[in-house]
């Protein structure tokens, strides 16, 4: 059959999703890696293991569908850092998002009128996140591996090369490094100035329907009956827009895997020095504005494995989980959580900030801490929601996606917090649809990109009666991380 395929080059996984020429999915593909933790704040990984995944996942959709897609798109997720020598040779384990090292060197830069310009040049937060900050920090530690570094790549770039032998960066994973002018389309010479890098140590940006179809010969051998075109793609966020159909005005995105976001589609940027609205491309028309928040599901690992003793996780005890917190009332009974177990990114940007509940009486028990931590995250991205309002138009609607679209119970929670209507546009993963979608649009399948309609659409409309205890509750959590600030940082510097 002929269909047409998304990857998703994730943290944890690549995935990938085949679409069939109506755009309906017909098979899907994933296959998982670990991620190491030698140091505390690193966060590294290994991308020899995420280029076999990547392989599987191709091998495993020719073999359910017995043939080979028409084209390929590509999602990957934001900020991972390789150094790596002229054959793509990595020289030292990639950087992910997550990695923390960079934290002080953030902090400061964020603080000054530098970092700020360089926030507004290139729509990528002042945050150890970025590969910006990475590549100062290792200037500074890492003397040896930094020169002789080839390039600095990330690990779309990584599995491009293994794929055509070219250093090519699409300009939304290029706007998420800040280091890439999103006015100028090109590497910002400011940003570039800090960390001791030329461009040519950078690999040469293109859009995002770039597309490539002669494999080099090593990938030949490895995909012998390939006859695909690859199109370059976009990052993992804007793609889950694309993916979840929220492009339109006044219509948001939110995603809850191991973390989340929420992301907004605007013709021009969204700025506000303090907060720092991200502002990556999706397009030559299209900014994806937003912000991302650490502790998604990953808190909901934590509580499962620290507060509820399971040693290993599956399907049951999420859904037993949620089962136990449908009968603890909106509020959890005056528990509220600040999720910020691995620090936080937006709106706060605060890697010194800790988890706090708050409230703790003798009446509480393990369901309302857990109710209480699902509905933390959820306040979180209602944090993230309220300061994108208040630089753009309201939001009416927001499409989800994310591991958490699995359960019902916290789909409604989102609703009820944000008193916003939720949109459940498919299951399938938004980022490798939305790979699909720009695909079939590079190859012109399509004039514009593809939409499935309102058929299978579910709604989740927000209760009233939550949404106003919400409403206060929301207005404490937020007064706690005001007050609990510089506590957080003693804390965090005490115990260093």
């Amino acid at each position: 059959m002929k269909y047409i395929a998304g990857i998703d080059i994730g943290t944890g996984s690549t995935k990938a999703v085949a679409l069939n020429l109506l755009y309906q999915p017909v098979a899907s593909a994933q296959f998982f890696y670990p991620t190491d933790a030698p140091k505390v704040g690193y966060n590294e990984q290994n991308p020899e293991l995420i280029w076999q995944a990547f392989i599987n996942c191709i091998k495993e959709l020719q073999e359910k569908l017995g043939s080979a897609p028409i084209a390929i798109g590509l999602s990957s997720a934001m900020h991972s850092l390789i150094l790596v020598d002229e054959d793509c040779k990595a020289l030292a384990p990639m950087i992910t998002w997550a990695d923390n090292r960079s934290a002080e060197i953030a902090q400061k830069l964020k603080a000054t009128e530098k970092g700020l310009a360089i926030y507004e040049a290139t729509g990528t937060p002042i945050h150890s996140m970025s590969p910006l900050c990475k590549i100062i920090w290792l200037a500074e530690h890492k003397p040896e591996p930094f020169a002789k570094a080839h390039k600095f790549i990330s690990i779309k770039e990584y599995i491009w090369f293994k794929l055509f032998g070219e250093f090519k960066v699409d300009f939304s994973l290029a706007s998420a490094t800040g280091l890439f002018n999103i006015n100028a389309l090109t590497w910002d010479e400011q940003a570039l100035q800090l960390t001791g890098l030329n461009a040519e140590k950078l690999s040469t940006p293109v859009q995002t329907d770039y597309k490539n179809s002669i494999l080099q010969l090593t990938a030949k051998a490895i995909f012998p009956n390939l006859n695909t075109t690859f199109v370059i793609g976009a990052s993992d966020g804007c793609l889950a827009n694309l993916g979840s159909e929220a492009i339109e005005d006044e219509v948001a995105a939110i995603t809850i895997g191991t973390s989340g976001a929420l992301r907004l589609a605007s013709s021009k940027p969204i700025f506000n020095r303090v907060a720092m609205p991200f502002n990556y491309i999706l397009d030559e028309q299209t900014f994806i504005c937003g912000g991302p928040i650490n502790n998604g599901g990953i808190a909901i690992q934590w509580l499962l494995k620290n507060i509820f003793g399971k040693e290993t996780l599956d399907d049951e005890d999420y859904k037993a989980l949620f089962e136990c917190i449908e009968v603890i009332p909106a509020g959890s009974s005056g528990l509220i959580f600040l999720p910020y177990l691995t620090g936080e990114r937006a709106p706060i940007w605060n890697s010194e900030a800790c988890g706090t509940f708050f409230g703790l009486t003798l009446q509480h028990n393990q369901n309302h801490m857990a109710k209480a931590v699902v509905e933390g995250i959820c306040y979180a991205l209602n944090d993230v929601m309220k300061t994108v309002e208040n630089s753009a138009n309201p939001i009416k609607q927001i499409n989800v996606s994310g591991g958490f679209v699995h359960s019902k119970t916290w789909m409604q929670i989102l609703a009820d917090v944000t008193g916003k209507k939720l949109v459940l546009v498919s299951e399938e993963d938004a980022s490798a649809v939305g790979a699909a979608y720009l695909a079939a649009k590079a190859i012109s399948l399509t004039e514009s990109y593809p939409s499935t309609g309102a058929a299978n659409q579910q709604i989740i409309l927000p209760n009233n009666s939550n949404h106003s205890k919400y409403q206060r509750n929301f207005l404490i959590f937020k007064e706690l991380y005001a007050n609990l600030n510089l506590t957080m940082h003693h804390l965090h510097h005490l115990n260093q």
